[in-house]
């Protein structure tokens, strides 16, 4: 065992530093593996050892102790991410925060909790105190909201209440990485330099969240002959004010098919459009249906909300995990269209590529407007078709976040541009989570050495 991991051992406690090889490997990974472009490439990077402190306090330590040997540290949450965030790409520890797991505060409009704590528990939580999540990811049973606010950017929920940069996050708590670290208290517009940071910019170790009165939930599938009627239906129900959603996603035939433990409830050969809206909205959907030419298919009904699997659990890129246990093969995109010309843009990326792209979008607000995101899925084949198609994106004015990226700023994901000053700042050294920010190397830095 090296020096420095003796030390960190010490100061946190035998059983909270771990480098069991088995164990390392395991939480050095996370869901990297959606990208054929990132496997090769992350496949054998690794930490040295993991630390998982119990206390904000253990965490400070381990930071402290980093800092002296020079040891790069990656922040993990529960490892959903898909970009290699929590993939090590210089050794060191990974710094995994799942036992900061404790919910500190709710009140009617807001909760107080450790980064560790996971989204599923929490809103299981909230929803017996007739409260519930804004926004969460589809992997929210084991996403922490650490994780989500440094890893995330939208999910369900978003149709009504935006992505994390439009008031979903209140407060943070973050630590830096000096000598004698700093627990900063973050609000307002600091909050962007620790939004979707991967952790470069300090580790979060407590997180405000807004959260809403709890709402009773109908999940319906609404299918259509063809995809455009089906994306048609979607955008009119998305900006129907009326209706009160949580989730407005339209996919593509064959996509439904792969929705194996539903798939049998679905229409063969049918696209389809699944929803999350509030309890008395049927009527409304059926009316919405009938004008885009759809029929209203499986439906969950509120008292069954939780109780059996939910259709979020085919959405955002849920979508692409049951399409890759289909076909490994595939992998995807996420892009962005323009709201008023995302008919003509489909029917653009339709033409040129059939089959080779099959079409998932999901509707939701930023700024407080409803745009059309996507997560489409790609036949994949090669790197240079992969970028082929994504240069065709562009060209029709579809703007495409690389997720096949580790480096935010290449991403085009996060306010990368307030991140770099912040790095310099907590993290002189630029040990937290480095290589995945390309923060230009300061004089100061390059004088300590």
């Amino acid at each position: 065992m090296k020096d420095w991991m003796v030390e960190m051992q010490a100061a946190v406690g035998e059983e909270k530093l771990l480098s069991n090889p088995e164990q390392v490997d395991k939480l050095s990974k996370d869901y990297y593996w959606y990208s054929p472009v990132l496997v090769p490439l992350l496949q054998d990077k690794r930490a040295e050892a993991i630390a998982i402190p119990h206390t904000v306090d253990e965490a400070a330590q381990v930071l402290a102790s980093a800092w002296k040997r020079r040891v790069p540290v990656t922040t993990r949450g529960a490892g959903t991410g898909n970009y290699g965030q929590a993939v090590p790409l210089e050794g060191g520890i990974v710094l995994d925060l799942s036992k900061l797991d404790r919910v500190l505060e709710v009140t009617d409009t807001y909760a107080r909790v450790q980064a560790g704590v996971r989204l599923g528990a929490l809103e299981k939580l909230l929803r017996t105190q007739e409260k519930e999540l804004r926004i969460y990811p589809s992997t929210y049973m084991k996403a922490t909201v650490g994780g989500f606010v440094c890893g995330g950017s939208g999910g369900i929920g978003s149709i009504h209440w935006g992505n994390l940069w439009d008031g979903n996050v209140l407060e943070a708590v973050v630590l830096t990485l000096e000598e004698t670290p700093r627990r900063l208290t973050v609000k307002g517009d600091e909050l962007k330099a620790y939004i979707h940071n991967y952790g470069t910019t300090g580790v979060l170790v407590e997180v405000v969240i807004p959260i809403a009165p709890k709402v009773e939930w109908t999940q319906t599938v609404v299918q259509f002959d063809n995809f455009e009627a089906a994306a048609r239906f979607s955008h009119a129900v998305a900006v129907d004010d009326s209706i009160r959603k949580r989730l407005v996603a339209p996919v593509e035939w064959p996509i439904p098919s792969f929705f194996k433990p539903i798939a049998a409830k679905l229409e063969a050969g049918s696209s389809a459009c699944l929803l999350e809206t509030a309890e008395g909205s049927e009527a409304q959907l059926a009316e919405h249906a009938s004008v885009a030419g759809g029929r209203i298919g499986y439906t969950i009904a509120p008292e069954q909300y939780r109780k059996v699997i939910g259709l979020s659990d085919f959405t955002w890129n849920h979508t692409t995990l049951w399409a890759l246990k289909t076909d490994p093969t595939v992998t995807y995109l996420q892009a962005g269209f323009d709201k008023d010309r995302f008919l003509e843009q489909i029917h653009f990326i339709k033409e040129k590529f059939g089959d080779e792209v099959l079409m998932h979008l999901e509707f939701m607000r930023s700024a407080g407007v409803v745009v059309p995101a996507a997560l489409p899925v790609i036949r994949y084949t090669t790197h240079e078709r992969l970028y082929e198609i994504i240069a065709y994106f562009n060209s029709i004015g579809v703007r495409v976040n690389d997720p096949h990226t580790w480096v935010l700023e290449m991403g085009g994901r996060g306010e990368w541009h307030v991140m770099h000053e912040a790095k310099r700042d907590n993290d002189p050294r630029g040990l937290l989570n480095p290589g995945k920010l390309q923060t230009p190397v300061s004089t100061a830095m390059n004088q300590e050495g």
